[in-house]
């Protein structure tokens, strides 16, 4: 079972900050580490899961209707650490820069399914060739229209389709997507293992996410990779690593 970690360390650090992030890199064997990207008002990716920074910083509102200069003034709690800010892919480039290089993967979701940024594909494929980064990066979204995009962009990028169910995202492959890999929630796993060998298939994670930071149930990971699923994208994949 390979396992990623889920927008960085993200039960014990804040999500999609240079601090989890750099918790992630440093843990020993972690295949690679996901992570949510979208544009600023004035066209510059940022990373952040939600459309809206109200539930990760003080501010209120959408992502897409800050410019990057306002965008780097709202600040994210992170407890005894100092607080963090919404990096820019390039800060996370700069930051993770060694571990691509040595083999670390990172899985850019492209939240582009409520908010179409138009351009978003060109601005990522552009970044990532010019970094020299193409054989560290897949690209992830829930969008079937923008991975087929991607796939026009660059002919050899690997993409991986999201849904809920597993059967869903077979579906968006089959229909011509130009994904390679089937990136499900764990828990929707609704084909066989043997429907499922041919494929990659990185299952997500759900639950608590920093502060909470509840005790966890923990994973079998045999009977999960027994259903089919090959890589795991975990909160605290350093509970499983350590």
């Amino acid at each position: 079972m390979k396992l990623w970690a889920h927008r960085g360390c993200s039960l014990r650090y804040p999500e999609n900050t240079l601090l989890s992030f750099e918790k992630a890199a440093a843990i020993k064997n972690l295949t690679g580490i996901e992570l949510d990207i979208q544009l600023t008002k004035d066209g510059e990716p940022v990373v952040i899961h939600d459309e809206r920074v109200d539930r990760t910083t003080e501010g209120f509102g959408y992502v897409k209707d800050y410019t990057l200069t306002q965008i780097k003034r709202l600040h994210i709690w992170a407890g005894d650490h100092p607080s963090q800010q919404i990096p820019t892919i390039d800060e996370v480039f700069d930051l993770l820069e060694k571990r691509l290089q040595s083999g670390l993967k990172l899985n850019i979701e492209l939240k582009n399914s409520v908010c179409p940024y138009e351009g978003m594909e060109e601005k990522i494929v552009e970044l990532v060739h010019r970094r020299g980064f193409e054989n560290a990066i897949v690209y992830s979204s829930f969008n079937a229209k923008s991975l087929e995009k991607l796939r026009a962009l660059d002919a050899d990028a690997e993409l991986g389709i999201l849904d809920s169910r597993v059967s869903d995202c077979l579906y968006k492959l089959k229909g011509g997507c130009g994904a390679r890999a089937l990136h499900p929630f764990w828990k929707e796993i609704d084909l066989t293992a043997g429907e499922l060998c041919q494929y990659t298939v990185r299952a997500w994670m759900g639950g608590h996410l920093y502060p909470e930071k509840p005790t966890g149930t923990r994973l079998d990971l045999a009977a999960l990779e027994a259903k089919g699923i090959t890589d795991l994208i975990l909160n605290e994949p350093e509970g499983y690593m350590e």
